[in-house]
């Protein structure tokens, strides 16, 4: 893959509506609420492009991310892990909005403030590096719920059930695959495999993107580098070493907008990266909703996994896409379904170009899964942990 600085020298907004890219999606399953499809293409090692699409509004949206020093990116757009972040507290504050509606309850000055871990452990060049996700942590400051601490706890165990997140977290499910090499249908080896095989996009539909009609430079907000603190300990190009022993920590604060759009604060605080802001709609149509930003949070994340383990073992990878499917559940209050929240694993198409032979891209495959940290997350039965301030 080439190393140019790809969306430094591109003049169109970071995020934006698109106009114009019309992909039917496919309806949900029975009892899902909406299906969200990713597309993503590298556009080099560590940057990549992103159309995500939902049935539930008929937006679709161009995202892009990169990585910072720790992966030698150029750090022009945010890591994969700031949109799981983003899109996981957005869904917390919608449901709670919501619930705290229904229940005449005071949540004014609310802030949500959400502490994503992961782990990282093993030897890439032995097979055995596995990425992991620990339990989330959500923080609620609201002066108004203050007075009432019972009340206020029962406000925020219902959120985090109500939110689709809540299927997310708490449920194991392994994602599926299918399996592309130069332009042919080959087996997935040790990872579920699926029956569905989505051809992603070619180069040149990506190339042809424009925005809608809109102000979209507001959508994404680069910051400051996150303060380093005693947990940081990454360096250039450290999260390319062969063997590795870390922990990952993401924070996302949730604030809210007069006109109801939620803004999101991003911070990495190991590895030390750059703080950015996103804005979320929770009707996806003047920024992306949070499951659009979780689902290409999940897309993102397996991308950098594969280009990150072909550049370890320095094995050739021309071009590689990914089309991943979700489907997610309405909210339990948002959705008014008074039932607890719930997304399914992604189903993933995987397309490789490369000189390679099969049986390096299943192996490809089989580490890119196995390290990706938001699959780790899917595959996991977590608690979300809630404390308030």
């Amino acid at each position: 893959m080439s190393a140019a600085n790809h969306l430094g020298t591109s003049p169109l907004p970071r995020f934006f509506a698109v106009d114009g890219w019309g992909e039917p999606l496919p309806a949900p399953a029975a009892g899902w609420g909406h299906t969200v499809r990713v597309t993503v293409r590298s556009l080099s090692m560590m940057q990549k492009e992103a159309i995500v699409s939902s049935s539930a509004n008929g937006r679709s949206w161009r995202l892009v991310s990169d990585e910072g020093d720790y992966l030698n990116g150029f750090d022009e757009a945010p890591p994969p892990l700031a949109f799981l972040s983003t899109g996981m507290v957005a869904s917390y504050m919608d449901e709670l909005l919501a619930l705290a509606a229904k229940r005449g309850i005071d949540v004014q000055g609310i802030r949500l403030t959400l502490d994503n871990y992961y782990t990282m452990q093993g030897s890439a060049l032995r097979g055995t590096m596995v990425g992991g996700a620990d339990h989330p942590e959500l923080t609620v400051e609201c002066p108004a719920l203050a007075g009432n601490r019972d009340e206020a706890m029962s406000l925020l165990l219902d959120t985090t059930g109500a939110s689709p997140m809540h299927g997310l977290v708490s449920t194991a499910r392994s994602g599926t695959f299918a399996l592309i090499l130069n332009g042919e249908r080959i087996s997935s080896g040790e990872v579920g495999g699926q029956d569905n095989a989505v051809e992603p996009d070619s180069d040149a539909r990506f190339d042809r993107l424009r925005p809608a009609p809109g102000a979209w430079d507001v959508l994404l907000e680069r910051g400051g580098p996150t303060p380093r603190t005693g947990e940081a300990d990454s360096g250039p190009g450290s999260s390319l070493a062969e063997t590795q022993d870390r922990r990952l920590h993401v924070r996302a604060v949730c604030t809210l907008h007069e006109d109801g759009l939620k803004d999101i604060q991003q911070s990495m605080f190991n590895p030390q990266g750059t703080m950015f802001r996103f804005l979320s709609d929770p009707e996806g149509q003047r920024a992306p909703d949070a499951s659009a930003y979780v689902a290409t949070g999940i897309g993102f994340c397996f991308m950098t996994q594969l280009g990150r383990y072909a550049k370890i073992v320095r094995r050739d990878l021309q071009r590689y896409a990914v089309v991943q499917d979700m489907d997610f559940s309405q909210g339990g209050a948002t959705g008014d379904t008074g039932r607890a929240g719930n997304a399914s694993a992604p189903r993933t198409t995987v397309s490789i170009r490369s000189s390679e032979d099969a049986d390096f891209v299943r192996q490809l495959l089989k580490i890119g899964e196995q390290t990706c940290f938001l699959h780790a997350l899917c595959r996991t039965a977590l608690k979300t942990r809630i404390r308030l301030a």
